[in-house]
């Protein structure tokens, strides 16, 4: 059996970076290490992470009630409101935010200011797009994943809005939903702030999955970029399997295979990676 294993897979930048910043603070860090949300979405590192002590919180009413120690702002970033809370109590802040999201709060912070409606093209319930949110003026911000999210934008020839994307969010889709908008000959600009790491990910799968007889994608349940390239790879080969880690994995052993791809989301780490690589190779 021939076994492909996307280069693209696994940590990208962002999360590489959040998740060394986290560890550092664990190791340095006596007096409580906090990080807003999990620090990715991936149950085995969160795990290693609360064995060493770092506790994650969910809410603003449980940070409003710390009032020692550090909290790290994940990759995903936060709204202003979060930062301002980490202030008023005193408390240390390691900022593990992305630097391409945290480009998009200073693009949504301008745009806004200068006028625009925001729309954010994404989930409406991803931490990411949460964050966003909180940088654009109340009322004037929106989110759409599809297009009929479109219709029920503030209509008014006064308007103009300014689009920008979840980094995370399927390339293909975006350039479709902003095709509507020009379509409707709607007041706009836009930026693509699709994530370059991302947009070569989706697009090694979509390559890997049209050419094999078998799919496996890895990632945690939770993961929006990880359930994106299930969608790319199961919409290119019907035998597309969708895990976690290898403890998970039914893969038919009377299989007649002779190919199979392997990508995994930007929170999985290659240990799990190659875990599962093996196992293909020697026991299949």
């Amino acid at each position: 059996m021939q076994v492909i294993v996307a280069e693209s897979a696994g940590f990208c930048f962002g999360v590489e970076r959040a998740v060394k910043m986290v560890y550092e603070a664990a190791d340095s860090r006596k007096d409580g290490v906090y990080t807003f949300g999990p620090i990715i979405h991936n149950e085995e590192v969160v795990g290693d992470l609360e064995a060493r002590g770092v506790k994650v919180i969910h809410t603003e009413e449980e940070l409003a009630s710390l009032t020692l120690g550090c909290v790290v702002i994940r990759s995903h970033g936060v709204s202003p409101k979060i930062y301002d809370l980490i202030e008023q109590n005193h408390l240390e802040l390691v900022d593990a935010t992305c630097p391409f999201v945290k480009k998009i709060h200073r693009i949504v912070r301008e745009k806004s200011d200068e006028g625009y409606e925001i729309v954010i093209i994404g989930n409406p319930s991803h931490p990411e797009v949460e964050g966003i949110r909180g940088w654009g003026r109340e009322g004037h911000v929106f989110v759409i994943s599809d297009k009929e999210a479109i219709e029920n934008l503030p209509q008014g020839e006064d308007r103009k809005y300014f689009l920008v994307s979840q980094t995370t969010f399927q390339l293909k889709k975006f350039e479709d939903l902003v095709d509507v908008f020009k379509e409707k000959e709607y007041n706009y600009d836009v930026v693509n702030t699709i994530c370059n790491a991302t947009a070569v990910r989706q697009e090694e799968a979509y390559k890997i999955a049209s050419s094999v007889d078998a799919m496996i994608v890895i990632g945690g349940r939770n993961s929006s970029n990880t359930q994106k390239l299930y969608d790319i790879c199961k919409g290119e080969c019907n035998n597309t399997y969708y895990i976690q880690t290898l403890q998970d994995f039914d893969f038919p052993k009377d299989n007649d295979f002779g190919t199979v791809g392997i990508t995994a989301g930007a929170s999985t780490p290659k240990k799990i990676i190659k875990e599962v690589q093996d196992y293909v190779r020697t026991k299949l």
